[in-house]
């Protein structure tokens, strides 16, 4: 483990959280305490690491630093704006990812065990690029984006804000997902996805409401 890094609050409490919990843990931080607005959780812990309240309570405890534990992006979305200018949003990136030097990853963003990411990637706040993902060399990914385990991205693929791409999703090179677009697990993007648009399928087509 790293160097202690100093008191961390995690907003968020569900499965999502033991992975951050872990992830946080593992880079040489100390997760002082969870935040959950279900009021069921308070009380739980995980990894020893007690729910103490909802997310009203983040500024009781004079936390500096925090991280948002919400797969949901538009949940995440919600609350980092709630938050803004208020708290240090951490950037986390597991021991075992491989990053290039070049890749800029902005605040409040999360890279789980596993993943690789190449050269001049952009990644915008508050994304997770989940267990196993690769993200190959250019790849710009805007805010509040969530790239789930297994996704593969290939060279010069965008990412729009709030997008979502579900678990063993591939994009070939130079393909754009639109803003909070959703691509279902398993899909093959060799298209352009517009934004606020549901697809899914080998290759990925628009799909009818409900199915994802």
């Amino acid at each position: 483990m790293n160097i202690h890094k100093g008191n961390v609050v995690v907003l968020g409490a569900g499965g999502h959280a033991k992975v951050v919990i872990a992830t946080l843990l593992e880079v040489g931080y100390k997760v002082t305490a969870l935040l959950d607005d279900d009021k069921e959780k308070v009380g739980y812990e995980i990894f020893h690491v007690p729910v103490v309240g909802g997310f009203d309570r983040l500024a009781d405890y004079g936390f500096c630093q925090a991280l948002i534990a919400l797969g949901d992006n538009q949940k995440r979305e919600a609350t980092a704006l709630s938050f803004e200018g208020c708290y240090d949003w951490v950037t986390v990136v597991h021991p075992t990812a491989v990053v290039h030097k070049s890749v800029k990853i902005g605040k409040g963003t999360i890279v789980f065990a596993g993943t690789v990411i190449q050269p001049d990637t952009s990644i915008g706040n508050h994304v997770i690029i989940n267990t196993g993902a690769t993200v190959d060399h250019d790849c710009r990914i805007g805010n509040f984006v969530h790239i789930a385990p297994g996704v593969h991205l290939a060279g010069n693929v965008s990412i729009s804000d709030g997008a979502f791409l579900g678990i063993g999703t591939s994009v070939i090179p130079g393909k754009t997902i639109g803003k909070k677009a959703v691509v279902g697990a398993g899909s093959l993007v060799i298209n352009d996805i517009p934004s606020f648009s549901k697809v899914a399928g080998v290759p990925a087509r628009p799909i009818r409401k409900g199915l994802i």
